[in-house]
């Protein structure tokens, strides 16, 4: 699987974990008190819409984690997989500060 087939599935996870977060309501009503206003006899009951509500968005929170932490595998890094730090400056030419020319006790005076 390529890194873009990874980012493709890590947005569609987010738009849908974004989707389920924004139906939720913060005070427990959300997506269940529009079927029948906290009674049990609404289909399915609000104990149930709540509980498939949480299960799905901890389901999403983990396959987006885990999805994040698979693709950091597969970002390609390149084809010389033996880099080292210490030959970057290969090729760097390297300058000295030039020397104060003027005479101290001149510029005290």
């Amino acid at each position: 699987m390529s890194y873009t087939a990874f980012l493709i599935l890590i947005l569609i996870v987010a738009i849908a974990l974004i989707l389920i977060v924004m139906v939720q309501n913060p005070k427990g009503g959300g997506l269940s008190s529009s079927f029948g206003g906290g009674g049990a006899q609404s289909l399915g009951g609000v104990q149930n819409t709540n509980n498939f509500l949480d299960r799905t968005t901890w389901t999403l929170a983990i396959a987006m984690f885990a999805l994040i932490l698979l693709s950091n595998f597969i970002i390609d890094r390149g084809a010389d997989q033996n880099f080292k730090l210490d030959n970057t400056l290969d090729g760097i030419e390297t300058t000295v500060p030039a020397e104060n020319t003027t005479n101290t006790n001149d510029s005290l005076q």
